[in-house]
């Protein structure tokens, strides 16, 4: 069966392509390899001479066998993604290097700098396009005339390989999420690999914090530059870069470009940046504001929401505390931050120090003291001022949940005061606690190592709880009552 595909470049929306070329996928990798390829032609694969690189017994086609973390920001894949359809690859992976899609609809709008969309392009090369796709592999800094995009990680993914994961998407009626899941790098290597992800919205989706209509996700991010970027063994060469660009030199911001592993970061438009400053970042803005963009307030937590103990009287570990960084820049050049603050609902449990300071980029090292808390929801906030006009103002906001672990304060498995039971132990599928004369109690199950893997309110004395989806092994659950009445017992999950 013949298969063709349009490779378009850069130049394509803007008119300045000279010529088409049809070419089998082995000359068009022989020429990227070779730096060979023309900016101003249009390449058509045509009659592929070989499959593209596949192995069915690796196949990712089923999303769900490719989990990332379950944090707010970072959706785990479910059954509800489909593998990205990108040109250039065959079904059901459409492994590819350098491919896209035909025109996705959306059946929501999103404003971009002040135009409303209701399609777009998903390019495997860690971005998505209005207008037309792009096969770019090699980033440039923004602003650019040539591209309208946003970019979660420009740079010049593969995922051909099959030890690479793939690409996948997700459409609701107002929202989209675009996922970059362990994807390797050109020429087909798989010894690095990146996990990022788009979400952009309506603007009124509670998917993403109020004021806000697209997110950039990331999870372990581990390379920056392809081979034909002049890159080697991931790293070096033309850097990736992370922003947005409208293509009118006017309305674009840049988060970072990164060329190199490690933390190193001097802001967006210093040098180019470590690729691990991305990990487990969460970076909220809105592409519905004309002229100024406001700063933008990141922090390192790789979780929207953290859990953390109290009654840490008799362990040395200090597990009832939790270190995070709160960082502030300016995503448009020459703006300043002029202010910045950090704020707490419980301003005596958090300490924080100045980490880098610069005029566009600011960086705090917070620590959040959960000991002799009570339990309840707790919030850290970093406000940021710059000096745009109009100056643009944004905050970001830490929250923190505080349980006590029973643990903690040498309560054993069989409570001397006896008010809880639990039943049937070991347990299947459901769970029953029973909580006589305890007001209000709140219930919070945690494994083994502590993790918790149920919280939720008793419904009276007796309360029936869902437990089939947790893993055989043992498993605390602690009690706690409005009045500070505490109790924890043990059971077995079959």
């Amino acid at each position: 069966m013949k298969k063709t595909l349009l490779l378009c470049t850069a130049l394509a929306s803007c008119g300045l392509i000279s010529a088409q070329q049809a070419v089998s996928v082995d000359q068009y990798e022989q020429m990227k390899s070779a730096g060979q390829l023309n900016p101003q032609t249009n390449y058509i694969f045509v009659t592929p001479d070989r499959q593209l690189h596949d192995n069915s017994n690796a196949r990712h086609s089923n999303p769900v066998q490719a989990q990332s973390s379950t944090c707010n920001c970072l959706i785990p894949l479910d059954t509800t993604f489909n593998v990205v359809p990108f040109t250039g690859g065959l079904p059901p992976d459409y492994r590819n290097d350098d491919g896209f899609t035909n025109v996705i609809q959306l059946p929501f709008t999103f404003n971009f700098y002040g135009t409303n969309y209701d399609s777009i392009f998903i390019n495997n090369n860690g971005n998505i396009s209005f207008g037309t796709p792009y096969s770019t592999f090699t980033a440039n800094p923004f602003p650019d005339p040539n591209y309208s995009m946003i970019a979660p990680f420009w740079a010049d993914v593969d995922t051909r390989d099959s030890v690479s994961g793939l690409v996948y998407y997700k459409i609701t009626p107002t929202h989209m999420i675009v996922k970059w899941e362990n994807v390797g790098y050109y020429n087909m290597h798989n010894d690095k690999l990146n996990t990022f992800q788009l979400i952009m919205t309506d603007g009124q989706d509670t998917i993403l914090p109020p004021g806000s209509n697209v997110a950039f996700c990331y999870g372990d991010m581990q390379w920056t530059t392809g081979d034909a970027s002049s890159g080697l063994n991931g790293f070096g060469g033309t850097p990736s870069t992370v922003g947005c660009n409208k293509g009118n030199g006017v309305d674009y911001f840049q988060v970072t470009q990164n060329d190199s592993s490690g933390n190193t970061f001097d802001g967006p438009y210093g040098s180019a940046d470590g690729v691990d400053w991305l990990d487990n970042q969460e970076i909220y803005f809105n592409t519905s504001l004309v002229g100024n963009i406001p700063p933008l307030v990141m922090n390192s937590t790789i979780c929207d929401t953290i859990d953390v103990y109290t009654g840490d009287t008799l362990r040395s570990m200090n597990i009832d505390s939790i270190a995070f960084d709160m960082m502030f820049m300016t995503p448009e050049p020459n703006q300043q931050l002029v202010s910045t603050s950090i704020t707490s609902s419980a301003p005596s449990a958090l300490t924080y120090t100045q980490a880098s300071n610069s005029a566009t980029y600011q960086s705090y090292s917070c620590v959040f003291h959960a000991r002799n808390l009570p339990p309840g929801l707790y919030t850290v906030t970093g406000t940021a001022t710059d000096n745009g006009t109009p100056a643009g103002t944004n905050t970001g906001t830490v929250y923190i949940r505080t349980y006590y672990d029973i643990s903690l304060d040498g309560i054993q498995e069989n409570s001397a005061a006896g008010a809880i039971s639990i039943y049937p132990n070991p347990a299947d599928d459901q769970l029953t606690v029973e909580t006589p004369g305890m007001n209000n109690a709140t219930l919070v199950i945690t494994d083994i190592s502590g993790r918790v893997v149920y919280t939720g309110a008793a419904t009276g004395n007796k309360t029936s709880i869902d437990v089939s989806s947790f893993g055989a092994g043992v498993y605390f659950v602690s009690v706690c009552s409005a009045d500070g009445e505490k109790q924890a017992l043990k059971f077995v999950r079959k």
